[in-house]
């Protein structure tokens, strides 16, 4: 059985937590930014600031060129009109069974855990969704799955699942594992890479008592993301015998180069990750900046066949509301 006890001690991770950069003056004077490079941030943008010290301490000094700069940093371009651009692009709303139940596609649901992230990627298709924050626990989402026996894997996302406790998670994987038709459980988590202490004892014993098959999914876009201590994170869940994938969002001047796939495709699939998908850039207002060609990622794609063994390859995706799945361009 999973335990239900809450641990009594504050966790080391939620006291890295706390270390976060949310105030921009404060990151601009960590990452010494001259006077004219501090005219292109954004102050006051409607998406806050949030970004670990440990990413942080990554990114170039006195740059807005450096690859986590662009991803995490408020710019004057976020201000930048595009018609194409939209609150909602994925129309998430319109997929709501519950309030914090999405389902698009046939067999496979999503609970959306949490609006609590360890970052703010400046790209995020869901920085405008509207989080339910009154109703606690998720007994309307847990009813419909059991109501629905066509469902066979749930996934857990938000924000991001992993912001939750260990007793929230517990109680939330022990309700799941008593749904027979549930099949599988898929973590949908950036946490590991800005927080990697996150992967603890407690989270490990909860994912190894869960009967469901239990797969992994994190997000990195650049290699620099990765190092020494966010690999071994994973390998502790990957000795559970838990895939652990990867997906990226394909962002300009970011990731949109054949070395950077490279070497990211390299740096994943040498810890035992395998790359799964490169998402097309979804267009949420603000972000147009970031948008590569469909063209352009195919380019890519196929450079990466050319280098790279076919399971060291994502596929190219686009979410579009209303398929039965991603479309994959490559």
């Amino acid at each position: 059985m999973l335990p239900l006890c809450v641990p009594s001690a504050i966790p080391f991770w939620r006291e890295l937590q706390r270390e976060n950069f949310t105030r921009i003056e404060s990151l601009a004077d960590f990452l010494e930014l001259s006077a004219s490079l501090r005219l292109h941030l954004l102050k006051d943008p409607r998406f806050i600031l949030n970004v670990p010290y440990r990413l942080a301490a990554k990114m170039a000094k006195n740059t807005l060129d450096d690859p986590l700069v662009r991803q995490f940093l408020p710019l004057l371009e976020e201000e930048t009109a595009a018609p194409h651009m939209a609150e909602d692009p994925v129309q998430d709303k319109s997929f709501r069974k519950t309030k914090k139940l999405l389902q698009k596609y046939p067999g496979r649901t999503l609970i959306v855990t949490t609006g609590a992230c360890a970052m703010h990627c400046r790209y995020c298709f869901r920085k405008n969704f509207p989080y339910e924050v009154e109703t606690t626990g998720y007994a309307a989402e847990l009813a419909a799955i059991h109501s629905d026996p066509s469902l066979t894997e749930v996934i857990l996302s938000g924000g991001d699942p992993l912001s939750l406790s260990d007793g929230a998670l517990a109680t939330l994987l022990l309700a799941l594992d008593k749904i027979p038709h549930l099949k599988r459980v898929r973590f949908h988590s950036r946490f590991p890479i800005g927080i990697p202490e996150r992967i603890d004892d407690s989270f490990l014993n909860l994912l190894a008592q869960c009967r469901k098959q239990i797969i992994f999914v994190i997000h990195c876009n650049h290699p620099k993301e990765l190092d020494t201590d966010v690999i071994e994170a994973l390998k502790k869940i990957q000795r559970l015998g838990i895939p652990v994938l990867n997906q990226s969002v394909l962002l300009h001047k970011v990731n949109d180069d054949e070395a950077t796939q490279l070497q990211l495709a390299e740096a994943l699939v040498n810890a035992g990750i395998l790359p799964y998908y490169l998402h097309l850039n979804d267009p949420v207002i603000g972000s147009g900046h970031f948008d590569v060609s469909q063209q352009r990622g195919e380019e890519l794609i196929r450079y990466l066949q050319q280098h790279l063994s076919g399971y060291g390859i994502p596929r190219l995706v686009r979410e579009i509301p209303g398929e039965l799945s991603k479309t994959v361009y490559i």
